[in-house]
């Protein structure tokens, strides 16, 4: 198998067939799991072992979405490197900056209604851009076949993911 999605017999897409890959995947385990191989000689064990490692590795990263367009950019030749390339488009970091700042006047508010109700609005709007972002990368990924630019837009998607963990921790903290 050269890849995640020939392991699980899927198209090299973006937009994927969830229950067709969580059929696929408990089809793979079925075959692989350890516990198929406990009369098997210690190499057998091993080597179910390793492929069942595979299989939930693969699975994991195709049924994340940010992990499956990381995943498939890398693929691709445009490694994310998101640690070390940090660049955003001017729009998005003012988009950022302004997002902060409305969490920081959140933070500010007393506990309460107004309080909830400012986290929430603001949750819905980064839940709003967070969608937007992954109907981009599915453009991006399975039409245009532009991986460069999809890896700026999975920077940012990485950016939103962890910004609404953030809002919907100060949501429930506030609750």
């Amino acid at each position: 198998m050269k890849n995640h999605f020939e392991l699980f017999q899927m198209p090299v897409m973006f937009e994927i067939d969830t229950q067709q890959l969580d059929a696929a995947y408990r089809e793979v385990q079925g075959r692989v799991h350890p516990d198929k191989f406990v009369t098997a000689t210690d190499a057998e064990k091993r080597v179910a072992m390793q492929w069942a490692t595979r299989a939930n590795e693969a699975y994991q990263t195709l049924k994340n979405p940010l992990k499956r367009a990381m995943y498939l950019c890398e693929l691709n030749g445009a490694a994310v490197n998101a640690e070390n390339n940090t660049s955003m488009p001017p729009a998005f970091l003012m988009q950022q900056m302004e997002w902060r700042e409305a969490l920081d006047d959140c933070k500010l508010l007393q506990t309460g209604h107004s309080k909830i109700e400012s986290l929430e609005k603001l949750l819905e709007e980064v839940d709003a851009s967070h969608d937007a972002a992954l109907k981009q990368i599915a453009v991006l990924i399975d039409v245009d076949h532009n991986f460069a630019a999809a890896v700026g837009q999975v920077r940012a998607l990485m950016f939103i993911e962890k910004f609404a963990q953030e809002v919907q921790h100060q949501l429930d903290a506030s609750s």
